[in-house]
């Protein structure tokens, strides 16, 4: 018999039954004592092999009565039984949704693993920034700088918090770079968030219940890239570099928003909420409002430019004014300014 390579590979065939079926197709008529002597198997085998090739429809018996097997045109017999596996391919591939779909549903009910993703579309970003807001049933610890992939959140946050979720926030001194940034901070602590101003921040950041977290990885605006985790490990370290800012930052002041009409009063609104002077002042007085707000923004970096842009003065006039208030604490610059006005307790 020719050799014959490769296998065929006909799902349930056999190598002894293709080593029949070659046979066969080189051969012709063939009765199982033929198949018996040229392969070397028994009589019965031989005829068993025979049958199961009748059966899948690769040979048939003679017309002649003689017992003897003919081969189908393998380009017909073979073709028919590739159509037959090309049908149950297509039923299988019909039925994999469907199974996907119930394994899905099963795992879903286990506990789910930590995961951690990076993601890199600016929609998704501020989806994900909105459903831990959503999320979120405890408290939030937000760090806020720039830069921004959604704005005008103040509706959702004043919901957020009247939840009764804590809502802590350190904010940098870009954050008040945008108009009308600083009347938003005085506003939404008026509605309960609490804030606090850093001289900066190394990251953007929002926690929700210290589960799950958004870190911003790109802090210049070149590309748009976040991190999302629900890593025990690393949330707690996050947890803790926001604790460390918080201690540090200065304390954001604020009254009822409707108290505050406009930029004239934001001034008098943050120098509303701090506390009076310590014992250890010997009784000095307290500072005015507009000193207040000043103060503030000193210590949290921002520039003469930004400063007058929040409280609505000329660079001229800020400055004027701070270096009466230098004058009325008897000191020559910034830094004597910000140790004695936290001396005094005014910051």
């Amino acid at each position: 018999m020719p050799e014959h390579s490769p296998s065929l590979g006909v799902p349930g065939l056999s190598a002894e039954l293709e080593r029949v079926y070659v046979f066969v197709v080189h051969r012709g008529p063939t009765q199982p004592a033929d198949v018996s002597d040229a392969l070397g198997i028994a009589e019965t085998r031989a005829a068993d092999a025979l049958d199961a090739l009748h059966d899948i429809g690769l040979i048939v018996l003679s017309e002649i009565g003689d017992g003897a097997y003919l081969p189908v045109d393998p380009q017909v017999a073979l073709g028919a039984v590739a159509d037959r596996l090309s049908d149950q391919v297509a039923d299988l591939r019909r039925q994999i949704p469907d199974l996907s779909e119930q394994y899905q549903r099963s795992i879903s009910k286990a506990p789910a693993e930590p995961r951690t993703l990076v993601i890199t579309d600016a929609t998704e970003i501020a989806h994900w920034y909105v459903r831990l807001q959503h999320q979120a049933g405890r408290e939030l610890l937000t760090f806020d700088r720039p830069p921004y992939v959604s704005l005008g959140m103040e509706p959702l946050e004043v919901s957020t918090i009247s939840r009764g979720v804590t809502w802590r926030v350190v904010y940098a001194p870009e954050s008040f770079a945008r108009e009308s940034a600083w009347a938003e901070a005085v506003r939404l602590a008026g509605r309960g968030e609490h804030a606090r101003i850093a001289a900066s921040l190394p990251i953007k950041l929002v926690i929700a219940d210290r589960e799950i977290a958004l870190v911003g990885l790109n802090l210049h605006g070149s590309r748009v890239e976040a991190l999302v985790t629900e890593s025990p490990l690393l949330i707690g370290l996050l947890a803790e570099t926001f604790e460390r800012y918080w201690d540090r930052a200065l304390p954001l002041g604020a009254v009822p928003q409707e108290e505050v009409a406009g930029a004239d009063d934001i001034a008098e609104a943050l120098g509303a909420a701090v506390a009076t002077v310590t014992a250890a002042d010997g009784g000095a007085s307290r500072p005015t409002p507009e000193q207040q707000a000043i103060l503030a923004l000193i210590g949290a970096g921002l520039t003469d430019d930004a400063i007058a842009s929040q409280l609505g003065f000329s660079v001229r006039s800020l400055r004027r004014r701070s270096s009466e208030l230098m004058a009325d604490l008897g000191v020559q610059n910034r830094f004597q300014l910000g140790v004695e006005a936290a001396r005094r307790g005014w910051v």
